[in-house]
Order: C-alpha cells, then structure tokens, then sequence
C-alpha cells in the first residue's frame, strides 16, 4: 500500500470538506389542505400531489 510523500497542509484538507452543506429539508403548503408537506412529496394527510389525487385516502378514524 502506497504512501503519501508530503505532508496535506490544513487548507488543502478543509478545501476537501467545503462541499458538505447541513440544509434544512424544504417545506411546502399542500394546496389542497393546507397542511406543511415536505417538497416533491405526496400530502400525507389528503394524499395530494401538484393539485391531483395520488393516493387514496381512507376516512377511518
């Protein structure tokens, strides 16, 4: 197993890591019932997508 020759300085390592971004996941309100739904995501309370059904949802409860 080959070894590194030189020595990484700390700039070169942290230029490395720079690309990891810690993003809040985006959030949407459902326009069918307005609850908070999580982006390209199915409602899951109505079960509604971009306007149209895509699951149905059952009125058990």
């Amino acid at each position: 197993m080959p070894n590194p020759k030189h020595r990484f300085s700390k700039t070169r390592t942290a230029k490395r890591r720079t690309h990891y971004k810690i993003d809040a996941p985006t959030i949407v309100i459902c326009s069918n019932c307005g609850t908070s739904v999580l982006y390209h995501r199915v409602c899951p309370e109505c079960g509604y997508y971009k306007g149209r059904l895509a699951i149905e949802k059952s009125a058990t409860a």
